[in-house]
């Protein structure tokens, strides 16, 4: 099995194996996403503008595994940890693993790694880092489909890792953890 290199950017790059491209992250190994969550059973979401999408979207607080030389070696939660700080300015004392996936399979060979953040306090700004533009949400879980409801309404796009991180907590909840 061959791997053809295409292109080379700093962010992403352009593979082929057997007539078949795909893209991968030459500067990480994985990608983290956390369901935080708080006593008050509000869950922590953030907003921000994806240039790709060219909209603003609403996903759960996710980073890339050992994308910055500081951070090689770090494990997937201490990526989880330190991504809800700086994303929302949350922090917990548990990450709880939930599920392992690829995140596209026929189009990356990006793995995503899910964790369950509870009794998410806050403990710093958020806002992200290096010109990142992230609003915090937080929305109690039964207003949840109302939230997004009024969100799409104005033109927010629901990135999917919340359904998927939403269902594997109750996967896990059922003692039926898909990791």
């Amino acid at each position: 099995m061959e791997i053809i290199s295409h292109f080379e950017g700093r962010y992403l790059s352009l593979r082929e194996i057997d007539d078949w491209e795909f893209s991968t992250r030459p500067n990480a190994t994985a990608v983290v996403g956390v369901l935080a969550l708080t006593s008050k059973g509000e869950v922590v979401l953030v907003e921000q503008y994806r240039r790709p999408m060219q909209a603003r979207v609403l996903e759960i607080c996710a980073g890339l595994v050992g994308d910055e030389p500081e951070f090689a070696g770090e494990s997937l939660a201490d990526t989880a940890r330190r991504e809800l700080l700086e994303e929302t300015g949350y922090v917990s004392e548990e990450m709880i693993p939930l599920l392992s996936s690829p995140t596209s399979a026929g189009m990356t060979d990006e793995m995503t790694h899910l964790f369950l953040a509870e009794n998410a306090t806050p403990s710093g700004p958020g806002g992200g880092v290096d010109g990142e533009d992230i609003i915090t949400h937080l929305v109690p879980l039964d207003d949840l489909v109302a939230f997004f409801d009024t969100s799409m309404k104005k033109g927010l796009l629901i990135d999917f890792k919340i359904h998927a991180a939403l269902a594997a907590r109750q996967m896990h909840q059922a003692g039926k953890n898909p990791v």
